[in-house]
């Protein structure tokens, strides 16, 4: 626009007056990609002061059901020595299972901890859970909305624990609760660069004796020679430790963010995740807008999150958004701002409905034949019809075939 504009016209300050005119925009801020780096520093969670009196947890879903009806692992990991236990569990498990399970596993072994770091699970949020840690004398503290990376330290243990779990499968076959004790024992014993040592090592204060131990360097040399510091004093060295390793990531991550603050009052933009509403092919929808809003920030919570005034349309989501969701609304007061009545769901994903069948084929396979459906999506045109199993869309959506 300002090649353009400085053909025909000029004024003092004709560029930053165009800028300006386009940042006003609301279609370009809700349709155009950001260049920049993206925003937000690295904020750490303050390092424990002794073991497990800080824990995260996670569930880890999407298992094939074991013999024991088990398709869920629960992953709870210590903050300060890294020691972490798998925890095998159904799915639709109750908040009262999950307590029982909590006080046999961690409260048994290790006692109450003070804090629980854990993401926004609906069973987590529950009344039932908060009460029961309210008994119990810990604090719950929930990730912020959409930004797994805040419980970072147990999606890493998730990672590794599946990664095991998949080399289990290729020798063993697909039994992986009865190998789950072992992918455990295995993690709880390998080295932690960020510890400087095994999380068995830190918890215990020496190294775990195991048969491979035993033929290597023989009992006498770990049981009575060289024994490390004290309890205390390995606390410290792995709380030093620490702490260097996250200004080291710091460093790193903030090289490639920029520092980007909200003031309570203004004006910002949320990001969504477009995506249709089946589940065999989860295709994003390329021409939905990328951003929601804009919304005012109505209070700013830690150093890189807001709280933020949703419309009605998005009550049942979460009000706190990391500062990498959000992007700066520039308000014209002339324009009266309408929200979009969007179906946002939990996740930041919105669903398209299928409105009709437009066609049928079949395809023919080596041993069967699959029915294929062509299927007319609403708020979307004919480049975007998508061909589909018969079967899935008469069960998802048996409304269309009626």
């Amino acid at each position: 626009m300002y090649k353009d504009m400085k053909k025909l016209f000029w004024w003092p300050g004709l560029k930053k007056d165009i800028a300006a005119y386009v940042a006003k925009c609301r279609t370009c801020a809700l349709v155009k990609a950001e260049c920049q780096r993206p925003s937000g520093f690295l904020k750490s969670l303050p390092v424990p002061q002794w073991k497990f009196e800080d824990i995260s947890m996670d569930f880890v879903h999407g298992l094939p059901r074991s013999q024991r009806g088990h398709d869920s692992i629960w992953v709870i990991v210590d903050r300060l020595t890294k020691v972490a236990h798998f925890i095998p569990n159904k799915r639709d498990d109750s908040v009262e299972t999950l307590a029982k399970l909590y006080v046999e596993q961690i409260v048994r072994l290790h006692g109450v901890p003070r804090s629980i770091v854990s993401d926004r699970d609906g069973r987590f949020t529950s009344k039932d859970w908060r009460l029961v840690h309210q008994m119990l004398g810990t604090k719950l503290a929930f990730s912020t909305a959409f930004h797994p990376q805040t419980d970072g330290q147990t999606e890493r243990t998730n990672r590794t624990m599946e990664d095991m779990l998949r080399m289990c499968a290729l020798d063993f076959g697909k039994k992986w609760e009865e190998h789950l004790v072992m992918v455990e024992f295995a993690y709880n014993n390998s080295y932690q660069a960020s510890i400087g040592m095994a999380p068995f090592e830190a918890l215990y204060g020496r190294k775990c004796r195991t048969p491979l131990a035993w033929a290597e360097t023989g009992e006498t040399k770990l049981l009575g020679k060289k024994e490390v510091e004290d309890a205390t004093s390995t606390i410290r060295s792995i709380r030093e430790k620490l702490l260097i390793a996250q200004d080291r990531q710091a460093k790193y991550y903030n090289a490639k963010h920029r520092n980007v603050e909200f003031a309570v009052g203004e004006w910002v933009y949320l990001k969504i995740k477009p995506f249709k509403g089946v589940s065999r092919i989860r295709r994003l929808k390329k021409l939905s807008p990328r951003y929601l809003g804009p919304f005012e920030v109505v209070e700013r919570i830690g150093e890189v999150a807001y709280r933020l005034a949703l419309s009605s349309e998005l009550s049942g989501l979460h009000d706190v958004f990391h500062i990498s969701v959000l992007r700066k609304a520039v308000k014209d007061p002339a324009h009266i701002v309408e929200h979009d009545r969007v179906p946002v769901e939990y996740g930041l994903t919105t669903k398209v409905k299928p409105i009709r069948i437009e066609d049928r084929a079949e395809k023919q396979l080596r041993n069967k034949v699959i029915g294929m459906v062509k299927v007319r999506w609403d708020n979307c045109g004919r480049e975007e019809l998508t061909w589909e199993r018969e079967q899935t869309m008469r069960a998802e959506f048996p409304e269309l075939f009626s």
